[in-house]
């Protein structure tokens, strides 16, 4: 079972993503293998620029875990810091330093006390370009000449030969524009490299067989039946997403003929997650009403095949751009925008409250069903 969005990620899979992300493997193919959803991967390496961060080590004259625990044990067992440091062999100004900075002898927790320690040990060690402001100059106006940093890097190198402080390597260079925490390069010198990206890939990285951009078989629009096209036969669908923040997202489906709405609960913009959520909803629909579903070209839809095997339901897909394929579909999504506003978080609504609110729309008359509900209208349609 995939975890929650935007759970952090424990060391083994932090070092895992790091692996394939230099093999080139994309996000989502990460995400796949660790099941975990690509916008919580990206927040990860996007922090750091796509940039590996180097391995970090304790140094070995600091206090460790176990020796930290074996404080704790002392504070417990009554013992003074004398008799504690003695032990460990420290000076008692270390175990008193140590015990004071974390809560006293009353609250001090090993654990905490060596996580905490491990934070306030970070460290960043400034670089040559944050510290040199005629370097720092010299590179951002050379990068607003659309000079690549390979090229800036050369040719300092050969201008300041015998001033090192006027050398800087490519590399430098990117992670100060890839990483703006820096607070280096300004992010408006990102738009003159040459390909434009906003943070590092790997070498080995290759969009080949990934069909990017596009649903693989995907039956067009202009294939469906007349019979889908004249709404005379219930059982034909229209569907699409509403996205709220923080990528989270409510399905819709929208009965042609009737108008009867029903929303679906789903974890998240993934086609996995969308299609086996609409294949459930759809497997509950009677035999009769589940003939097609027309669809905008969102690779949520991109298992479509899979949708198709599970509930016996036809695909079809807009051509892009043409939102008013499925008019019936986006009209829909606009009132619905009363019970579910922009830019709020979609996932607190459980499927229970989403059955309350499209019951209510769909106990609601309408002016094309000759002012009748469209709960009335499928009924009637179905006897």
């Amino acid at each position: 079972m995939r975890r929650p969005f935007g759970a952090r990620l424990s060391a083994a899979e932090r070092t895992e993503l790091w692996q394939r992300w230099r093999q080139g493997q994309s996000l989502c193919a990460i995400g796949r293998a660790l099941d975990r959803f690509p916008t919580t991967l990206n927040r990860e390496v996007r922090s750091t620029g796509g940039f590996m961060p180097p391995p970090r080590r304790r140094n070995p004259r600091h206090l460790s875990l176990a020796e930290r625990e074996e404080i704790s044990r002392g504070l417990s067992a009554g013992r003074t810091f004398t008799q504690i440091a003695a032990q460990l062999g420290r000076s008692v100004s270390t175990v008193c330093r140590e015990v004071a900075r974390d809560g006293g002898a009353s609250t001090y927790q090993a654990t905490v006390a060596d996580s905490r320690a491990w934070a306030r040990a970070k460290r960043p060690k400034p670089c040559k370009l944050a510290t040199y402001g005629p370097l720092r100059r010299t590179v951002a106006s050379k990068l607003l000449l659309d000079w690549s940093p390979e090229q800036i890097s050369g040719w300092l190198e050969e201008t300041f030969p015998a001033d090192e402080r006027m050398q800087v390597s490519h590399e430098t260079i990117y992670r100060s524009l890839f990483i703006q925490a820096r607070g280096v390069l300004k992010k408006e010198l990102l738009s003159h490299l040459r390909s434009k990206r906003v943070m590092r890939h790997s070498r080995h990285a290759s969009i080949n067989g990934q069909h990017r951009g596009q649903i693989v078989d995907a039956v067009g629009i202009r294939e469906r039946p007349p019979e889908v096209e004249d709404r005379a036969v219930p059982g034909h669908w229209e569907g699409d997403l509403i996205e709220g923040s923080s990528a989270t997202a409510i399905a819709t489906l929208v009965e042609r003929h009737s108008r009867f709405t029903i929303l679906v609960k789903v974890r998240g913009k993934n086609t996995e997650s969308v299609t086996a959520a609409l294949a459930k909803q759809v497997r509950k629909l009677p035999v009769e009403l589940r003939r097609s579903l027309t669809w905008d070209r969102g690779l949520e839809m991109a298992r479509h095949k899979t949708f198709t095997v599970a509930t016996d339901v036809k695909v079809y897909f807009c051509d892009p751009k043409s939102p008013w394929q499925r008019g019936t579909n986006e009209n829909t999504n606009r009132l619905l925008r009363q019970y579910f506003p922009k830019r709020t978080d979609l996932s607190e609504h459980s499927q229970a409250h989403l059955n309350r609110i499209a019951r209510r729309l769909n106990q609601r008359p309408r002016k094309t069903l000759g002012f009748k509900t469209p709960a009335d209208t499928l009924n009637a349609a179905l006897r």
